[in-house]
């Protein structure tokens, strides 16, 4: 393995080990890594990788790691990334899952993760500074920015959103500048077929395709996921509604991709193999979305009514990062414990150089002091 390829496995592997809040910290914590700490690209394309992640299926900030993979070390540098992200997420949980066959029950974690939430706040809010001031080129990027963000706190679906967003932004660009390039034409077409769940027997094979159908047509956050599973799952007798909230009490306390859950649902339904095969149908179609997407970036970024389409979609991308970040403080900070978690998060962001990592462990063990002896 080249210098490149283990520069690129290291990096995301340690982000799989401490990547824990959901896509948005993610997403920060990426931003610190590959722009900010190693400078593998400018903060203003890997805006760009933001927005055209946006608008694909698939779990945004996994299909982010892959992006960033690429840009490093070309398409082997995509699996390697994306691979070495959801890693160790996929190995704990199907420790987690083996135990919770074999006993019945979950380890008790909630003290470390109510002292993590607070502090992935912070990181939220330092990236989504950062990301907004190279997003907000204009005042008119800022109005759709901030009709975005009350659009998305009113709850209406991210990605019509961001779509919306492109669209107005590039025909009003367009009409101000009064002038255009040649308009190429990018239309993603993904076939996705009719795979039923109603099955007679439960093999890994069928484990397989369901979730590969799942993972070819989940849009926005991961959280999604658990509506889909719960149709295709639940109603069908495969799985208990006690067993899916089980399943997705794993998701939210282990680090990477919430799609790990589908490790430990897999392993419910179909042993080791059913993890296996649950695990790659999951995440298998955002690699070959970002295999085909990464390369038409470049080409977006050179026409310029895409350009224009590019520019409101990233503003837009911000916004429903800060949305995100308004509705999980107002979840979070519900006590004394995790306001002060959450002061000294942002003392640690803003007014020291803390690694975001350190920032994570520090608000974990804090969490198990406050509320373990207080």
């Amino acid at each position: 393995m080249d210098t490149k390829l283990k520069e690129v496995a290291g990096v995301f592997f340690k982000l799989g080990c401490f990547a824990f809040g959901g896509p948005a910290a993610h997403i920060a914590m990426m931003e610190e890594e590959v722009v900010t700490k190693r400078k593998w690209m400018t903060r203003a394309y890997f805006l760009d990788l933001i927005g055209t992640t946006n608008l694909i299926p698939g779990p945004n900030s996994t299909e982010m790691t892959m992006h960033c993979g690429y840009e490093r070390a070309g398409k082997k540098g995509l699996f390697i990334a994306g691979i070495a992200f959801i890693f160790p997420a996929i190995i704990i949980t199907a420790v987690l899952a083996y135990l919770y066959v074999k006993y019945g029950n979950l380890p008790e974690v909630a003290p470390f993760i109510i002292g993590i939430k607070p502090a992935v706040l912070a990181i939220i809010a330092s990236a989504i500074i950062k990301l907004g001031k190279k997003a907000i080129k204009t005042l008119e990027l800022g109005l759709i920015g901030l009709l975005v963000l009350i659009a998305s706190l009113l709850g209406v679906n991210e990605v019509l959103a961001l779509l919306l967003a492109g669209i107005i932004g590039m025909l009003y660009f367009y009409l101000k500048n009064k002038s255009s390039n040649s308009f190429q034409t990018i239309v993603p077409i993904f076939l996705i077929s009719g795979l039923s769940t109603s099955l007679l027997k439960i093999t890994a094979i069928n484990v397989f395709w369901i979730f590969l159908k799942v993972g070819a047509i989940l849009y926005g956050s991961g959280y999604v996921l658990f509506a889909y599973l719960d149709a295709e799952l639940v109603t069908k007798g495969w799985l208990t509604r006690v067993e899916l909230l089980d399943a997705i009490a794993v998701g939210q306390f282990t680090p990477g991709p919430v799609l790990s859950t589908s490790t430990f649902i897999g392993y419910q339904l179909s042993g080791f193999a059913g993890a296996l095969a649950a695990t790659t149908g999951i995440f298998l179609p955002s690699f070959l979305f970002v295999l085909i997407l990464n390369p038409l970036i470049p080409k977006m970024q050179k026409s310029s009514l895409l350009r224009y389409f590019l520019d409101a979609v990233n503003v837009a991308a911000v916004a429903v990062m800060l949305a995100v970040l308004v509705v999980m403080t107002k979840d979070t900070l519900i006590d004394w414990q995790t306001i002060v978690i959450a002061l000294l998060a942002l003392l640690l962001v803003f007014k020291t150089k803390v690694s975001t990592i350190w920032v994570i462990i520090i608000g974990a063990v804090l969490g198990y002091l406050l509320y373990r002896f207080m």
